[in-house]
């Protein structure tokens, strides 16, 4: 499975899989059956109203049209509020352990999912614009024109996924996001949860400048070096987070890096 490296700001390279292309497939067809499934019963909802015209006076009948608009909002809208909502994660993509993140393996922001949003074109884009463009009456050839277009965007887009190195579509590269697999579910002993005894003294306050993400790297290098007894990165990563913090102390770098968990658990939850 091909991973990407990632740098944080200990000059220690985080590793995320990429996920396969067919995974990435199956999270978008269970995220374009929801989108189905909903709009069926949206369609339902509307034309339960409208069989009820009699009971409307002559001009609120002519506001069919924009029930139906407002009704059909949540499937335009699916996409960025599941992602935003829950972190970078569709129903689908919770399905199959997908999620959102920057470029930087951090959380997206809510411009990041608008603009990846903006520029994708699966999901029935394609055949409700066609509708639309009926609708409205336009003819064949601006809605071949449509299709096309919308056909050569989500060709571009798989060719894309398929063959570069981060499996970025266009709206990911514009928007600087990119999909990752996550691991498999993991116990309290593989994060960075530790038991703090009671009475408990910090020496390192300033272990809170530091994010989750680097803090599960030293714990990545802690676990690598207890069982490999290989310390020299772990000496690398100290002089790094020393300097980071601004902090001076004879610790042994193994020492030194665990009493920095510790104080975090104890700081983060007082």
């Amino acid at each position: 499975m091909p991973v990407i490296s990632i740098p944080t700001s200990f000059n220690i390279d985080v590793a995320f899989e990429v996920p396969s292309f067919g995974r990435r497939m199956a999270a978008l067809l269970i995220d374009m059956a929801v989108e189905v499934c909903y709009l069926i019963a949206a369609s339902w909802l509307v034309d339960r109203i409208a069989s009820r015209r009699y009971a409307w006076n002559d001009d609120s009948s002519h506001n069919m049209w924009a029930i139906g608009l407002i009704a059909a909002v949540p499937f335009f809208l699916y996409h960025p509020i599941m992602e935003i909502t829950t972190n970078g994660q569709s129903i689908g993509k919770k399905i199959m352990q997908l999620r959102v993140v920057n470029v930087n393996g951090g959380k997206a922001s809510i411009s990041q999912f608008l603009i990846r949003w903006l520029l994708r074109v699966s999901d029935l884009w394609i055949v409700l614009l066609l509708i639309l463009l009926l609708s409205l009456g336009g003819n064949s050839l601006q809605s071949a024109l449509i299709f096309l277009f919308g056909f050569g965007f989500l060709l571009t887009d798989i060719i894309l996924v398929a063959s570069s190195k981060k499996s970025q579509r266009i709206g990911d590269m514009l928007a600087h996001t990119i999909l990752i697999r996550l691991n498999k579910r993991q116990d309290l002993s593989n994060t960075i949860f530790r038991e703090i005894n009671e009475g408990y003294v910090p020496i390192f306050p300033q272990v809170m400048r530091i994010n989750d993400r680097d803090l599960n790297v030293i714990k990545s290098l802690l676990d690598n070096a207890r069982k490999t007894h290989q310390y020299d990165p772990l000496r690398s990563a100290a002089n790094r987070v020393k300097e980071y913090l601004k902090v001076e102390t004879d610790m042994e770098p193994y020492q030194f890096l665990d009493k920095l968990l510790e104080d975090y658990n104890y700081l983060s939850t007082s």
